[in-house]
């Protein structure tokens, strides 16, 4: 095989930037080019509904790198520039301007992006999605105290909004469909903790709630407030919504790679394109500590997916990726950290007694933990994360005592089904 001297990788958020970081550091000649649509340098999103929407940090804190670093490694970074399409077999890009730009490999990590409500206008001053640089600088400027915020959406991006409003003074509602908030990511009773924790900061929250419409002021230039499919009318100055994303599939599909809820890849991360690969939000995935597909929106698998994935490129006998999913969200000053991936099935096991500052829960399903949920208690999602890569058996007993150490389970004999 032909030694590979230029790797053009297509989308320069924090998953391009840190397969640049590591394409670099296994070969210190390799011709490397990051390709970003936004005008910003790569950029980590989760402080974006934090510390830099709430003003206490810089947006340059959310910075991968400074912007001297890309020169200096001898990485092309090229901001602003819109790929028009990916032809592996030929060896190119197409860029907005026409131009084409040769490669030997490709590597797809294009992430995804909000996911429009069909009843919002657009644009208009006043309504809101969060997902860039710019977006927070925006948002963040309507954050006055005393102002009213409506937020559409009851996952984690909205309740991380949701507590910036609240600490900026906000009056703030949220609305999520559902029966409960974080429907698809906790169980009923925890979902219900952080609901507690919320209304004692304030908020109110609407479930079962369909928005109709979003009212415009009298002028027409800002919002009044938000409709909803029972006539329910709630007031708002700011609405944010924060719905959901969509994979950035489009230059894949029509390159010839199969997609079905993100880029489908391998475990290595090849897609079903010869020299095209990808990683990051973009992909659908095995995960072989879940035993299924996944397409995960985190910070962990944006950086250690794409890692992985860089090396492989290079390698002749590349390795699987396959780590436990891991996120944290914080939200009115608790620390929220979440391992594995809850199953609707699962048996919910809580250690010691549930409270909003301080909890822990398991869901084990046929005796193995398959997911672990922290309030306060992230010092434990290490050995949660060890439990549930592991595959040991462990009865709800162990897991319910929280005088038997975490640390003590993964000393039993490990598991040799092949569940």
């Amino acid at each position: 095989m032909s030694r590979i001297q230029h790797i053009v990788i297509v989308g320069a958020g924090q998953a391009g930037a840190r397969a640049a970081q590591a394409l670099r550091a296994a070969d210190t000649d390799l011709q490397i080019t990051l390709i970003g649509e936004e005008t910003a340098p790569p950029y980590e999103r989760p402080a974006l509904s934090k510390a830099v929407l709430l003003g206490e940090a810089s947006p340059d804190s959310a910075l991968v790198e400074t912007s001297t670093y890309w020169s200096t490694q001898r990485i092309d970074l090229r901001t602003g520039v819109r790929v028009e399409a990916i032809a592996p077999h030929e060896g190119y890009v197409q860029l907005a301007d026409g131009s084409r730009l040769q490669g030997d490999q490709f590597l797809l990590t294009t992430g995804s992006r909000v996911r429009p409500l069909p009843c919002a206008p657009t644009p208009r001053a006043g309504v809101y999605y969060l997902r860039t640089l710019d977006d927070c600088a925006r948002l963040s400027t309507e954050m006055q105290a005393g102002r009213s915020m409506v937020i559409i959406g009851g996952g984690f991006i909205g309740l991380e909004v949701a507590s910036s409003a609240c600490a900026r003074g906000m009056q703030v509602s949220v609305l999520e469909r559902e029966a409960t908030l974080l429907a698809r990511a906790l169980p009923a009773a925890l979902a219900d903790q952080i609901a507690q924790l919320h209304r004692a900061k304030g908020v109110t929250l609407h479930t079962h709630a369909q928005v109709s419409s979003i009212e415009p002021t009298e002028d027409g230039l800002g919002v009044s407030a938000v409709r909803l499919t029972d006539g329910t009318r709630i007031a708002a100055e700011v609405v944010v919504i924060g719905i959901g994303i969509i994979p950035n599939t489009e230059l894949a599909e029509a390159a010839g790679a199969q997609s079905a809820d993100g880029v489908v890849v391998d475990a290595y991360g090849r897609t079903t394109v010869s020299g095209l690969w990808a990683a990051g939000d973009v992909t659908n995935h095995p995960n072989a500590v879940l035993g299924r597909r996944v397409r995960l929106e985190s910070w962990q698998n944006a950086q250690n997916q794409a890692i992985t994935v860089a090396q492989n490129m290079l390698l002749a006998n590349p390795v699987a990726y396959a780590e436990v999913p891991w996120f944290w969200s914080d939200q009115h000053g608790v620390n929220i950290q979440v391992a594995g991936a809850w199953e609707p099935t699962a048996q919910t096991v809580w250690r010691g007694a549930p409270n909003a500052e301080r909890a822990l829960a398991f869901a084990l399903v046929e005796g193995r933990v398959v997911c672990a949920v922290a309030l306060n208690q992230g010092a434990e999602i290490r050995f949660a994360k060890k439990l549930i890569e592991s595959k040991r058996v462990v009865s709800a007993e162990q897991l319910a005592d929280p005088t038997l150490k975490l640390k003590e389970l993964l000393a039993g004999p490990p598991s040799t089904s092949t569940h």
